[in-house]
């Protein structure tokens, strides 16, 4: 099973960059397809998560800050953690639960129907030409996601710290921009960036590797939606110790 998500993962990436080096690209039609489908669809719901996260972040926070007198780090404390956690974990989440199993019963329903055999048959290559624009969508849209999820995150805390806080705007603004680095923000990014390939790669695996009629579309569903928050939060966990000791 490894060997086999090893082989496919290694396929989809060279085919990804195979343009750079003269060969026939991937089809930019199914990659804009995709990108909609991945990204633009799962806008809303990820800025709704993360507001809703912001205020309950900034509520939290503000509780166990002014039982020491400093409800003015709660700026701080939502601003770091947004930035390099929250942010691309929440959004990771949510496009795991709406476009990573939809990748995968889509490529199982077409694997189920035998139409990847079919591709094969026509000597078309069924990982560039299904596997390739759904990574590489998700690749891009990632970390478009993460930024438009932190951007409103951000405001849901400073919302509700200037209404119900009282905390004076300009002031934690000042705070907040005090608070984090340049760094914080790549690494959120940089998080981003390496959820969407483990995502990609899982849910395009599950896909492409399903038996036994409409039944193994849905258990190939659901192992991708667990593998891949799985792997995500080992993903997580690896990146932010390695970060910790740069």
């Amino acid at each position: 099973m490894l060997l086999a998500y090893a082989q496919l993962s290694l396929q989809a990436f060279a085919s990804i960059f195979a343009p750079l080096f003269g060969q026939r690209g991937w089809r930019l039609s199914a990659l804009f397809k995709q990108m909609v489908n991945i990204g633009v669809a799962s806008m809303p719901t990820v800025a709704l998560a993360n507001f809703l996260l912001g205020i309950v972040l900034a509520m939290q926070g503000a509780g166990q800050f002014e039982k020491l007198g400093a409800t003015d780090l709660v700026a701080a404390l939502v601003t770091f953690s947004i930035l390099r956690e929250i942010g691309p974990l929440i959004t990771a989440v949510i496009v795991i639960g709406r476009s990573g199993s939809s990748i995968t019963a889509e490529l199982g329903t077409m694997k189920v129907e035998e139409e990847i055999e079919a591709l094969d048959v026509m000597g078309i290559d069924p990982v560039k030409y299904l596997v390739v624009p759904r990574l590489l969508a998700m690749l891009l849209m990632m970390p478009v996601l993460t930024v438009l999820g932190e951007g409103v995150g951000l405001f849901a805390g400073w919302l509700i710290s200037v209404t119900s806080l009282h905390l004076d705007p300009i002031f934690y603004i000042h705070n907040a921009t005090a608070a984090v680095e340049q760094k914080d923000l790549w690494t959120g990014l940089l998080k981003a960036l390496m959820f969407g390939g483990v995502v990609g790669t899982v849910c395009c695996f599950y896909g492409m590797q399903v038996e036994g009629g409409a039944e193994g579309v849905g258990k190939a569903t659901t192992k991708a939606v667990v593998t891949s928050l799985t792997a995500m939060l080992a993903m997580d966990a690896l990146l932010t110790t390695l970060i910790y000791f740069i």
